[in-house]
């Protein structure tokens, strides 16, 4: 091998493509955060906001099927070894990387122009019980999200490329620009005091400016590391064909995800006013640990898992060593979304149009999602190691299952927890048990009065389904290593500081409740984080100590 990539693979084990990644994730995940604040101040979490968020879902179809899971599943690893092959052609894995790009440009622009021509009917079949008000504004909000979510598919494509060139901080750093233009055009809008339908349209048209934005801006970069990409169809290539057998069983694998997530939409259908909001809030934060942490760290892994297929050690040592990194971080944040969640939530959205009960509402969904938080982090990781074999269809049926578990337990609780309610800081019983049946409409598609909590089941369900997957994933995961290898388990040293890092939060969560959000939350957040690392590093937990030695080298 020659001395560049000697000291790539040096630069990958020491992590600095995970901190690349991470700061790139970090930024667009703030971007993201920034986002939901706005909209949530001028929308709330009622009929406007449950229009866009449902709107925003279905075209992400196209993004979730074909985008970033699915090419890092399929494209990446066998780019990769064609990229660093030490006697590899280069115009070979850049003619693969325009056949892939040709293939992809064709097929998202006929699924985004039935996209655009069908939305009246596709909006009917997924979401068939929606209120009159909310249907018509999703169904124009669709129309106009369509082509963004297709420039963000080319996107993923852009990041594909660069990642397996090492190059990482672009590619995770543009959707900055997504986010961007939405609030931009937000903004604009409530300046010049337009009503909450125009402005979530003039957001949607953000989507739409941002998707573009965020894919050109990236060609530069990806024409400097692979200058002789050209538009191709030449699909008869071997490497191309060892894609589309990896592609198919991927495709199927993210289209039974984004099967769940139709799901949870048609069956949010069936709830509340708000329901749409609060869970789609609820996940953003939820998932801020996850993009930060766990996609970090296993974005930069997958690349190089790819080219270390032959040396099983370094495939072992790397699953390792991320593996603590992943459980470090991401397990704090389930026990800080448990015992401090209420004034974080309320010092990032209480404001404007978001109310205390909102805040309270979409808590209580974060909680449930975050029964889940840890094995939906690992899940990832495992598919990586899956990824990097060649096996996209083990993950795939276990994505399946995961969505089965996730709707029969979602079907269940969500009827019985819609028969709770927020009424200001009290929850109040609205209904008989058990149920399984809505609310009536008159209920269901109001603004005014408690907030339901059918989202709660949902998520509870969500998190049902992510134990079961990750279980599976771990035992197919487990197969590929020596015969006898057994997965180190580094949450065992973990219990004590989660334990008193929580404790502490949430005494401390109920003992100044009447401290303002905006210093309550970061106040905990610091002390709890404190107390956690502190405690781990005692514990000889080696990302604490890693932690600390970049905190005291950013202070130098």
């Amino acid at each position: 091998m020659n001395v560049n990539n000697s000291e790539a693979n040096e630069s990958s084990v020491s992590g600095r493509p995970a901190l690349l990644v991470g700061a790139g994730v970090t930024l667009s995940r703030l971007s993201g955060l920034i986002r939901e604040l706005v909209l949530a101040g001028f929308l709330g979490t009622r009929i406007a906001a449950d229009a866009f968020k449902a709107a925003l879902q279905i075209p992400g179809l196209l993004q979730n099927i074909l985008g970033e899971g699915t090419l890092s599943a399929s494209f990446v690893p066998v780019y990769s070894q064609l990229v660093d092959e030490e006697d590899h052609d280069e115009s070979n894995a850049s003619a693969v990387a325009g056949v892939v790009l040709s293939i992809l440009t064709l097929f998202t622009g006929l699924v985004v122009f039935v996209g655009i021509v069908a939305a009246r009917p596709i909006t009917k079949v997924l979401l068939p019980v929606l209120p009159d008000a909310t249907f018509e504004l999703t169904v124009d909000l669709v129309r106009v999200m369509w082509a963004g979510l297709g420039f963000i598919v080319l996107s993923a494509w852009c990041l594909g490329v660069l990642n397996s060139h090492r190059k990482f901080f672009l590619s995770f750093a543009a959707p900055i620009i997504w986010n961007a233009a939405q609030i931009f055009l937000a903004v604009f809008a409530w300046a010049n005091g337009w009503d909450d339908g125009d402005i979530a349209k003039a957001a949607a048209w953000g989507v739409l400016i941002g998707g573009f934005l965020q894919f050109v801006i990236q060609l530069p970069a990806v024409y400097k590391v692979a200058p002789s990409i050209r538009i191709s169809l030449k699909i008869g290539l071997k490497p191309v064909q060892n894609i589309f057998s990896r592609f198919t069983p991927a495709l199927l694998g993210r289209g039974v995800i984004q099967l769940s997530a139709f799901l949870d939409l048609f069956l949010a259908g069936f709830l509340a006013a708000g329901a749409f909001a609060g869970l789609s809030i609820a996940q953003i934060i939820y998932l801020l640990p996850i993009g930060i942490f766990a996609m970090s760290i296993v974005s930069a892994d997958l690349p190089e898992l790819s080219r270390d297929q032959n040396d099983m050690p370094k495939v072992i040592s790397r699953l390792e060593i991320s593996q603590e990194r992943l459980i470090f971080y991401v397990a704090f944040s389930a026990i800080a979304f448990f015992s401090i969640g209420k004034p974080i939530i309320g010092a990032l959205f209480e404001r404007g149009e978001f109310t205390q009960e909102d805040t309270l509402f979409v808590w209580l969904i974060l909680c449930a999602y975050s029964f889940g938080l840890i094995t939906s982090s690992l899940s990832r990781l495992f598919q990586n190691v899956c990824y990097a074999g060649g096996d996209t269809k083990g993950p795939a049926k276990f994505a399946v299952l995961r969505v089965l578990i996730s709707a029969i337990v979602g079907v269940i609780l969500m009827f019985q927890f819609d028969r709770f309610a927020i009424d200001v800081d009290e929850i109040v019983r609205i209904g008989d048990l058990p149920v399984f049946q809505p609310l009536p409409e008159s209920i269901r598609s109001t603004d005014m009065g408690p907030q339901a909590l059918g989202a709660v089941g949902l998520a509870l369900g969500s998190a049902c389904g992510s134990w079961i997957e990750y279980s599976r994933l771990k035992k197919r995961m487990i197969s590929f290593m020596p015969s006898g290898y057994q997965l180190p388990k580094p949450l065992v040293n973990l219990y004590i500081p989660l334990l008193v890092s929580g404790v502490i939060g949430g005494t401390l969560a109920w003992v100044f409740d009447g401290v303002h959000n905006l210093i309550l939350g970061p106040s905990l957040l610091l002390v709890t984080g404190a107390v956690y690392v502190y405690l781990s590093y005692l514990k000889g937990s080696i990302p604490a100590r890693e932690f600390l030695r970049l905190t005291k080298a950013s202070h130098k």
